[in-house]
């Protein structure tokens, strides 16, 4: 401690608007992580699989970990290896882009585990990323070639003439006088002799 003691007299209010300020900043550079779910049932069928297999993959190149859930009704819950081998065959797909964060787990008739996003694929994928667009903004930062220089106006091309226009009235607008219209159906068989 200095002797005499040094003090720093400060604003207050400035100090706390600084403060807030960088919380702020730091607020805006951390990344939220969101947990997606995605349900299968024992009787998904392979489109409906695949499907959402890539929407568990583009939730994990978002950043975000994902819940697979197996629901089961009735009385499938008795087949619960069926369920098992979905949850499996989901992880062994997504093996170089997921990490199964917690492994299958059953709680009522929903088995269900969570894929967390691989560390080392998630940063090819930014990487990929920042690359290509980096590439437009470079192409666009490229000098473009001057136009040609304007030709004088007494040397300017003739234009071509215009399409000739038909002669005689203008066409009717929105149906209007188009002459008498033919009658319904309806007005003709109530017009019909009777015999």
């Amino acid at each position: 401690m200095a002797k005499p003691p040094v003090c720093k007299i400060m604003d207050y209010g400035k100090f706390k608007y600084e403060a807030k300020k960088k919380a702020n900043e730091a607020k805006k550079k951390q990344t939220i992580v969101k947990l997606k779910e995605v349900k299968f049932r024992p009787k998904t069928e392979e489109h409906d699989y695949n499907f959402k297999v890539k929407a568990i993959r583009e939730f994990l190149g978002e950043g975000n970990k994902a819940r697979v859930t197996v629901m089961f009704r009735g009385r499938e819950i008795t087949h619960r290896e069926i369920g098992q081998a979905i949850l499996n065959r989901i992880s062994t797909e997504l093996k170089e882009v997921a990490v199964v964060e917690q492994t299958a787990r059953l709680e009522g008739r929903l088995l269900f585990m969570i894929l967390a996003p691989n560390p080392r694929w998630l940063q090819k994928q930014q990487s990929a990323q920042g690359a290509s667009a980096q590439q437009p903004a470079a192409a666009s930062a490229a000098p473009r070639p001057a136009p040609a220089p304007a030709a004088s106006a007494g040397s300017a091309a003739p234009r071509p003439p215009a399409p000739a226009r038909p002669s005689g009235p203008p066409p009717p607008q929105n149906g209007a006088s188009r002459g008498p219209a033919a009658p319904s159906p309806a007005v003709q068989r109530a017009e019909a002799p009777k015999s």
